[in-house]
């Protein structure tokens, strides 16, 4: 009977040291690294031209050819569309014959009132006829100058039937053909010029203060990956787009060449503006201790915990951004930190994040 109770009481208190002895509990961490508050901004766009405009011709026609097409570099001066400038040749062909006949009906106009000034004094003289045949000298004057004004126009008429470019640029759209009869100011060819480049981007709706704070970033070009070019910001559409609710925005390329060709494609990558570190952690690592943040870090030899406040320098819609409170390669356990205890010990679940 003594050697039965002994046994008992040897297992009473073998069972009693178990129980007294917390379990090692599995947490899953992340190493701690700081890093600029900022976080980098990258876009992606084409190369646009600066000015790009449509060309049409002042009058209207019957295209009867056009010698360019798209991709062609045109110069100032270079003909792009022809009309047919017959009927215009006809208007100047009649006002110039109206002017012969108004040429000739001044010349006999003042004629005739030098004439009657021969006159006057005598009792043939009368003030009226007389204030008649100088109106009539003035108004054949008038009709003189009329008609030449009006032979400069359809002179103009007949220049205005052939479109010609007035800067340096490359055809980008073509809009009209030969044999098509178009409106005055109706579009034929688009026109861009090739001095200013831009690259074309389309920013989310929460990134626009961002953008516009920046002012700038630098360009990488896809065919081009061995260069970089400096960018401003230059035009930020005040609305957004109905469709994908993004916001246009231009960005001037300083010192591209003609390798950095329209339509290509690049990347607008814009440097975080503070330097101010911080850690990014999950939001589930966060431990509210009453009213104040705090982390649960762990000493990966020994297994202990320590609550650690933090102070929180933002919040993200999935991570929390820490400013202070911890050192650069803690681990600070990610999940289930409400379940934690400073007395318990823990082992590491896998490896940590980092």
């Amino acid at each position: 009977m003594a050697s039965a109770l002994a046994l008992s009481l040897s297992g009473c208190n073998e069972s009693a040291a178990s129980k007294s002895e917390e379990p090692v509990r599995p947490v899953r961490a992340e190493r701690v690294r700081f890093e600029p508050a900022g976080q980098a901004i990258v876009l992606a766009g084409t190369v646009a031209p600066r000015l790009e405009a449509s060309l049409g011709f002042r009058v209207a026609g019957k295209i009867v050819a056009r010698p360019v097409d798209v991709g062609s570099r045109v110069k100032p001066g270079t003909v792009i569309a022809q009309l047919d400038p017959e009927d215009y040749r006809l208007q100047l062909r009649a006002v110039q014959s109206q002017i012969e006949a108004a040429e000739a009906d001044l010349v006999k106009a003042r004629a005739d009132l030098a004439r009657y000034e021969g006159i006057k004094g005598s009792p043939a003289f009368n003030a009226a006829t007389y204030d008649q045949r100088r109106m009539a000298a003035d108004t054949a004057a008038a009709r003189l100058d009329q008609l030449r004004n009006q032979v400069k126009l359809a002179g103009n008429q007949v220049d205005y039937a052939v479109l010609r470019a007035d800067v340096e640029g490359v055809v980008t759209a073509v809009a009209a053909e030969p044999g098509q009869t178009v409106a005055a100011g109706q579009p034929v060819v688009k026109v861009a010029r090739l001095g200013e480049k831009e690259v074309a981007v389309q920013v989310p709706e929460q990134r626009v203060e961002e953008i516009r704070a920046a002012g700038g970033g630098e360009v990488a070009i896809w065919a081009l990956p061995d260069r970089r070019y400096r960018a401003s910001l230059r035009e930020l559409s005040p609305f957004a787009d109905p469709a994908v609710r993004t916001y246009a925005a231009r960005f001037t390329i300083h010192g591209a060449g003609d390798d950095v060709r329209l339509g290509m494609t690049a990347t607008l990558n814009f440097a975080p503006k503070s330097d101010v570190p911080v850690a990014a952690l999950p939001l589930t690592a966060l431990y509210q201790q009453g009213s104040e943040p705090a982390l649960w870090v762990v000493d990966p030899a020994s297994g202990k915990l320590s609550l650690k406040p933090v102070q929180v320098a933002a919040y993200l819609a999935d991570a929390v951004l820490v400013a202070s409170g911890i050192e650069e390669g803690d681990l600070v356990v990610t999940a289930g930190v409400h379940k934690l205890d400073a007395a318990q010990r823990v082992r590491l679940l896998g490896a940590p994040r980092s």
